[in-house]
C-alpha cells in the first residue's frame, strides 16, 4: 500500500510539474492555454508540491493570488493528511 501511494504521489507531482511547464511554454508562444481548473485540479489531487515547484522553476503564475496562496495551502493540507495517515498506521 505504501509503495502504491508513493508511486501515485511521484506520478501526480511529475505530471503537474510538466503541465505547468507546458502551460508556460504555451503562454510564451501565444498558443491555446491549459485551463486554470486543470492546473489547480492536478494540484488538488496530490500534485501541489509539483505545481509549487513548477511555479518558481518556470516563473509561471507566481503573481496570481489563487496560485500564490492556494498551492502552498494545498501542500500544507496534503502534507498534514499524509503525516496523519502515516502516524495512524493507515499507510
Amino acid at each position: 500500500m505504501n509503495r502504491i501511494i508513493l508511486l501515485y504521489l511521484i506520478a501526480v507531482n511529475l505530471l503537474t510539474f510538466i503541465v505547468f511547464g507546458v502551460d508556460k511554454w504555451k503562454a510564451v508562444h501565444g498558443k491555446w492555454r491549459i485551463r486554470v481548473s486543470t492546473l489547480l485540479g492536478l494540484s488538488a489531487i496530490g500534485g501541489a508540491a509539483g505545481g509549487l515547484l513548477a511555479m518558481y522553476v518556470f516563473r509561471h503564475k507566481t503573481q496570481k493570488v489563487l496560485f500564490k496562496i492556494g498551492l502552498p495551502a494545498m501542500l500544507l493540507v496534503q502534507t498534514g493528511l499524509l503525516c496523519y495517515l502515516l502516524g495512524a498506521g493507515m499507510i
